[in-house]
């Protein structure tokens, strides 16, 4: 395939895997699209580990990674909390709040010496609050020292320090927009791709669909180049993506069912399982809107009679211990953890029914996208 995506970045289709699973990335980018690695989970020694093996595997193929500095968060105007500063923020009732979650559906504590985030917060007074660009500058820093292509900053504009090292370094410098004025505002600094990204994705995610949002970022910001995203994962989708405009797409929940996948083997299940109907955007994870699969966790903190979700980057600091023993535990059939068990997944859950391997995802969205595309033009012919 020949777009401006291709063109651009190097690839043989222009079809872009976000992940958080290096394997992904590898198998993508051979394949002949782009893997990009979420990076923000990642030390800068665990990014360091991952990109040295990604580029074993792909060799000079191109692939990209992305990080996440929103413009803005808890904390942002006086230059970001530290763990510690945030420990003084969270109300008694939240902590309260899910330790009776963890109590009511019998969710059991961490083995003696296994610390959880919290247990080392007397002791974190200098490091950096996930969701910052304190947190997001070492991770760049290391990004920047292997050979990724494409930087992709996940939520909002790109900080200026940020655009100014990719673009010393020669890099391509991508965003996501969830309107067309946040695109217009990604052009404005410089960046080189816009990924537009409807309601439908998985993760965070603004209020519009896809079908309006491409189009409208396609025309706010011509001729930079557009990714689709939000609700693709089959070649019929890409090729609609297409259609409006987009010059490739960006599919990140559809690579959570491959054999590749570091998927959480309870909630893979659940994904398996699930429909279009099965998720919803809440900000119980991250507090900002975040699309997940639906379960006990997001409709405890989705009742009204609960406390509210806090912002970011304090909820996550709230929540990720417990998290953790949640996905510890939801390996026993039938247990309180199993059902409050859940992640980040866009409404193509649905159709993610059948675990197969990243390539042939690829394979068979060009395959069903070539098919699509030929049945237009047959419609077409007198």
């Amino acid at each position: 395939m020949r777009t401006a995506i291709t063109e651009m970045l190097g690839i043989d289709v222009p079809i872009l895997a976000f992940t958080h699973c290096r394997d992904v990335v590898a198998a993508v980018t051979r394949a002949g699209g782009m893997g990009v690695l979420g990076a923000v989970a990642h030390s800068p020694e665990q990014l360091e580990v991952d990109l040295d093996w990604i580029e074993a595997q792909v060799g000079s193929r191109p692939y990209g990674v992305d990080v996440i500095v929103p413009a803005k968060y808890a904390g942002s105007d006086a230059g970001g909390y530290t763990l510690a500063d945030i420990a003084q923020l969270i109300p008694a009732e939240h902590v309260a709040f899910v330790e009776d979650i963890l109590r009511r559906y019998d969710v059991p504590a961490f083995p003696e010496g296994e610390e959880g985030r919290h247990g080392q917060m007397a002791h974190a007074s200098a490091t950096a609050a996930p969701f910052s660009e304190s947190q997001a500058g070492p991770l760049l820093d290391v990004a920047l020292a292997h050979a990724p292509s494409l930087v992709v900053n996940a939520l909002g504009p790109p900080p200026p320090h940020m655009i100014e090292r990719v673009k010393e370094e020669g890099r391509l410098l991508g965003a996501l927009a969830g309107k067309a004025q946040h695109a217009e505002r990604h052009v404005a600094v410089g960046v080189d791709i816009i990924i537009a990204q409807g309601s439908e994705a998985g993760g965070h995610t603004g209020e519009i669909g896809s079908m309006v949002l491409i189009p409208e970022i396609v025309d706010a910001v011509a001729p930079v180049p557009v990714l689709g995203a939000g609700g693709i994962g089959r070649g019929r989708q890409m090729a609609a993506a297409m259609a409006l405009g987009a010059q490739g797409v960006w599919c990140g929940s559809v690579w959570l069912t491959t054999e590749e996948a570091e998927t959480h083997p309870v909630v893979k299940e659940k994904f398996l399982a699930a429909t279009s109907s099965d998720t919803v955007r809440s900000r119980s994870r991250t507090g900002k809107p975040a699309r997940q699969l639906t379960s006990a966790w997001t409709r405890e903190w989705d009742d009204p009679a609960t406390p509210m979700p806090l912002g970011m980057p304090i909820q996550p600091i709230l929540v990720d211990e417990a998290l953790a023993r949640i996905d510890r535990a939801a390996y026993r059939k039938g247990s309180g953890a199993e059902e409050l068990a859940n992640y980040f997944v866009g409404q193509v859950v649905g159709t993610m029914n059948e675990t197969k391997s990243a390539a042939q995802v690829v394979f068979d969205m060009i395959d069903e996208f070539i098919e699509a595309v030929r049945g237009l033009e047959h419609q077409l012919e007198e």
